[in-house]
């Protein structure tokens, strides 16, 4: 099975789906809020990996030997790509202040990133990948300061209704 295959759904959520729903969110979703200090390192681990995670996946090739590998690496792409589509629907109808509380956001204030971790495990265990796994876990590392610097720019950009979001609503699970 190649990798190709197993992004084409993921991408097609995450950019087409988001489009179709709202061109003013695909803008949104592409923005990142100023790095400060040793987030700017991992804000470049993070294009590192994700560009290494995508050359593997693109030109990468697994078995389909139905072993509990290829099970789990089913459950979780399935889970990963449905979270992203939630992710990507509530996210493209933010409330009126602009930030995004309803559906998938009342339970996690990244579920986009969840979701991606997921469904890049599922890819790296369908995969039977250990070296793919080890560059999702240095992804998703990487992931977590952008996401403190995200919530830095959003506490300044939204205040007190953004605070109050972050103690209503877990950072991740």
């Amino acid at each position: 099975m190649g990798g190709f295959w197993l992004l084409l759904p993921f991408l097609f959520i995450r950019f087409v789906l988001l489009a179709a729903l709202n061109k003013e969110a695909v803008g949104r979703a592409a923005y990142f809020a100023p790095m400060q200090g040793k987030e700017r390192i991992a804000y470049y681990v993070y294009q590192i990996s994700n560009g290494v995670l995508l050359l593997f996946l693109v030109l990468g090739r697994g078995r389909v030997d139905f072993s509990w590998w290829f099970y789990l690496g089913v459950l979780c792409y399935v889970i990963g790509l449905c979270l992203c589509a939630a992710a990507v629907v509530c996210f493209s109808a933010p409330d009126g202040d602009g930030i995004n509380r309803s559906g998938v956001y009342k339970i996690s204030r990244n579920p986009m990133y969840v979701a991606y971790f997921i469904c890049f495990t599922g890819m790296a265990l369908l995969m039977q990948s250990l070296v793919l796994l080890a560059v999702v876990v240095v992804f998703q590392v990487s992931a977590h300061w952008i996401i403190l610097a995200e919530e830095r720019w959003c506490m300044e950009t939204f205040g007190v209704g953004y605070e109050q979001y972050m103690k209503e609503v877990r950072r991740y699970l």
